[in-house]
């Protein structure tokens, strides 16, 4: 390799780390500038209030949550805020992520990733507002029903934003089921009739994903199981028409002369 192409290569990636670092400081741009508007209205009590009110809806007539930890009033509205801040400003970063790599990309490539990346965070956003308006109310008065009358049923915010979070995370990674699936299809790894064959052992394990990620209640068991068989299902039938439309122009058929 001569000299001027070992510096060509070096001013291209010193170009490209330029570029990355430009990138990034866009999307914390945009993240701070949601997480001040956050702040300023709603505001972080109100926004904790929000989320927590599936929970209170959930307690006895004039229970309230509480706080064991000093500065858990302060802390934890905070951490929600800074959270929401980031669900917010998501299409934004994923827009400066997409700014970054699509120059080296063909354009058979760019019509596989950018369907890609808006599906699946269309279909995260989808998983966490489904647990949020379906799942928590439900899932809270079940246990308020089922708890015993000798006991007082107070939350502490910190043990509920813990577990609203894991919830969340759970139900948005479920929602990524079709993309799984037509990633899977796509390179090659497993084709319809395969994934088709194995119907019956990704039920059974939609239940024990399910029963392990979800606490032991049947309500929410079911709520997370059922819509991951359904999910697998449409990935099953959007994965070939992702796979005609995203064809490489080395893949598509040539015709006859």
């Amino acid at each position: 390799m001569s000299e001027d192409n070992f510096m060509g290569m070096q001013e291209s990636f010193i170009s490209h780390l330029v570029e990355l670092r430009d990138r990034l400081v866009k999307a914390c741009i945009g993240i701070a500038i949601v997480c001040i508007a956050l702040f300023a209205w709603p505001g972080p009590s109100a926004i904790y209030d929000l989320l927590a009110a599936p929970m209170v809806a959930a307690l006895p007539s004039g229970a309230k949550m509480i706080a064991t930890g000093v500065i858990s009033p302060f802390l934890v509205p905070m951490k929600v805020t800074l959270l929401l801040s980031f669900v917010i400003a998501l299409p934004w970063v994923l827009y400066q992520a997409w700014a970054f790599i699509a120059p080296g990309l063909y354009a058979h490539e760019k019509r596989l990733i950018a369907p890609l990346v808006i599906s699946s965070s269309l279909l995260f956003a989808a998983g966490v507002a489904f647990c949020y308006f379906f799942v928590f109310g439900r899932v809270f008065k079940f246990i308020a029903d089922f708890a015993p009358t000798s006991i007082t049923v107070a939350p502490d915010i910190e043990n509920y934003l813990d577990f609203i979070m894991s919830m969340c995370l759970a139900f948005g990674l479920t929602f990524e089921v079709p993309v799984v699936v037509v990633i899977l299809v796509r390179t090659g790894i497993l084709t319809v009739e395969k994934l088709k064959a194995i119907r019956s052992y990704v039920i059974v394990g939609s239940f024990v994903v399910a029963a392990v990620v979800t606490p032991p209640d049947v309500v929410s068991q079911l709520s997370l199981a059922f819509p991951m068989w359904l999910l697998f299902e449409l990935g099953l039938f959007v994965a070939p028409i992702f796979v005609k439309a995203t064809k490489a122009p080395d893949e598509s058929e040539t015709p006859a002369p």
